[in-house]
């Protein structure tokens, strides 16, 4: 037996999913699309059923890929598959529409009714028994947030059952069936404008919604440092100057003073070990990953759960619409972006969210060339902060010109469609504690398995590469170009050649350097748009393909030099 979710965008599908199945889920493409389907297990009605996830759509006659993808899997299910409806109880006469569309498939199926208590909140009262009646199915009011009524749910799958009727109307005939169907099954109360709802007005105006996103985005970028820092300060470093280090050094006192040493420890400096020099893997290694990386990331993590859960993210979108166009995206795109901002493999992933492979190119180009990840930004903070404010201004606007001008020079050039996205705005909600929670660890979990092997390979590489001198003989043919054009001690480009493992790890590498302020702000951007790291890299190539995955390489390497020579100039004048 198969449980299969279908609703429209912005139900609190994914919510409610979650709450059936737990986290332990596996997302992958349908063949021949993007469009990404979960599949996860639960216990229902006595057996083990699989719970199938499909992305929100509005209609079983396709406009998109999503809604073509899904019209054809309902088709497909098995006399004991059973569909799983679930519609926004505060916006039933939007919902319904599908689910009349769903009646002629003529498959059991059973109705979850999300969002009840936003529904009684706001003075929107549903009659769950009398809407069962008219189409024959379970209606099970739900709050997916919070799992109220999920056990009712699922104790109610044995009674899914086929749809008493079909409806096969027309389009004007199938709406006016769902009004004469809202004025059965709804009563509204009279009540005044929420709070959540005037914020939610102002929040889409182009003035006042400028001025809350500067606001929101001020205040998410101030939480995410000052959390960042409290951590690293306050718990991680203390942990590795006090714990960590007098572990480390007995241990190099056993090891001795040959190449295993070397490898594992690092440089010992003075009796003492100096995270950011040593460059060991059980030191410089586990130090850039757990105190100087770990604590930004959660941050990002707490603070784009909570901007997710509260409905905000979807009003950004329509916000940057207008600037989206002019780099070839649409307001959806921003959000690719703003994941980026943490990771930029799932923002890479994330690219999805546009229809064309024109769009597509143009987001994945854009977000791993100018949008620098979390783990690189707290080591740009660490690395040019020395410098002061005006350091790393540069550097981010500089970033940021690079990302529009790349974006207009890509819309202006490359052929192919950019079609727009009808969008859903949910309302404001208050994120669920638990919820957050959980996202929250699964982004954690997620980012430490493909961090830690690959800042730990960054390192063992980097002492390889020292060792036989291959650093030595690349730095030599690159001087031209690093020393030359960009201005940089030919030290730096091992920091540049490891960027490709992990970008952290590869600012971490400059420190020692002492670079002056012109060159910190070079290396800083040469290293943020050059290339992405290769966990990066790798999910480009099965995003783009090989062939286009070497176009967006070359972009990349051409607008690393452009970049650096004309910062060194700039700077340097």
């Amino acid at each position: 037996m198969r449980l299969v979710l279908i609703g429209n965008p912005n139900v609190g599908k994914s919510a409610l999913f979650n709450r059936l199945t737990g986290v332990h889920v596996v997302a992958s493409n349908y063949p021949g699309t993007t469009v990404e389907i979960t599949r996860g297990t639960m216990c229902a009605a006595d057996q083990q059923i699989e719970v199938v996830d499909f992305p929100g759509i509005y209609s079983l006659e396709p406009s998109c890929k999503a809604e073509e993808v899904a019209a054809t899997e309902l088709r497909k299910l098995a006399p004991n598959d059973i569909i799983l409806n679930v519609v926004d109880s505060t916006n039933l006469e939007r919902n319904l529409g599908l689910t009349l569309q769903l009646t002629n498939l003529r498959k059991p199926m059973l109705i979850a009714l999300n969002f009840w208590d936003e529904a009684e909140h706001t003075g929107v009262k549903v009659d769950a028994s009398a809407l069962e009646k008219i189409f024959g199915v379970p209606c099970v009011p739900v709050v997916g947030t919070t799992g109220q009524g999920t056990r009712t749910l699922a104790e109610r799958i044995r009674q899914a059952a086929k749809p008493t009727r079909p409806y096969r109307l027309e389009d004007r005939r199938k709406w006016e069936e769902v009004g004469a169907i809202l004025g059965m099954v709804q009563t509204l109360s009279p009540r005044r404008h929420t709070l959540g709802e005037w914020l939610g007005d102002a929040s889409l105006k182009p003035f006042s919604g400028a001025l809350i996103a500067i606001l929101v985005m001020g205040l998410s970028f101030g939480t995410v440092r000052w959390v960042g820092e409290g951590l690293a300060s306050h718990i991680f470093e203390p942990f590795f100057e006090r714990v960590w280090s007098p572990l480390m050094l007995k241990l190099s006192g056993v090891l001795g003073s040959g190449w295993l040493q070397h490898l594992v420890i690092g440089t010992i400096t003075d009796g003492q070990i100096f995270y950011g020099e040593s460059f060991g893997l059980l030191t410089t290694g586990l130090f850039v990953t757990f105190a100087a990386v770990l604590p930004y990331i959660f941050a990002f993590y707490l603070v784009l759960s909570i901007l997710e859960d509260s409905g905000y993210l979807p009003r950004l979108a329509v916000l940057t619409d207008r600037l989206m166009h002019n780099v070839g995206l649409h307001g959806m795109a921003v959000l690719p972006m703003l994941l980026g901002l943490g990771c930029n493999v799932p923002g890479v992933l994330a690219s999805r969210i546009v229809e064309s492979d024109r769009e597509r190119f143009i987001c994945i180009t854009l977000t791993t060339i100018a949008v620098p990840c979390m783990a690189q930004t707290a080591m740009i903070i660490g690395l040019a902060g020395r410098h002061g404010p005006s350091a790393l201004c540069i550097i981010f606007s500089a970033l940021f010109a690079i990302w529009f001008v790349l974006g207009v020079v890509l819309n202006r050039f490359l052929k192919g469609e950019s079609p727009e996205i009808l969008m859903e705005v949910p309302p404001f909600r208050m994120p669920h504690f638990r919820s957050v929670l959980k996202k929250i660890w699964m982004r954690l979990v997620w980012f430490l398995r493909e961090a830690v092997p690959f800042v730990l390979g960054g390192v063992l590489l980097a002492n390889v590469l020292y060792s036989v001198g291959v650093i030595d003989v690349i730095g030599r043919l690159a001087a031209p170009v690093v020393s030359g054009v960009m201005g940089l001690p030919k030290e730096a480009v091992g920091g540049l050649l490891i960027g490709f493992l992990r970008k952290d790890v590869a600012v971490g590498m400059l420190a020692p350097l002492h670079l002056s302020f012109r060159q910190t702000i070079v290396a800083c951007v040469v290293l943020a748009v050059y290339f992405p790291c290769v966990a990066a890299f790798t999910i480009m190539l099965r995003e783009l393909g090989a062939a286009r995955m070497l176009v967006a390489t070359a972009i990349m390497g051409t607008i690393a030099v452009l970049a650096g020579g004309m910062l060194n100039l700039i700077l340097w004048a």
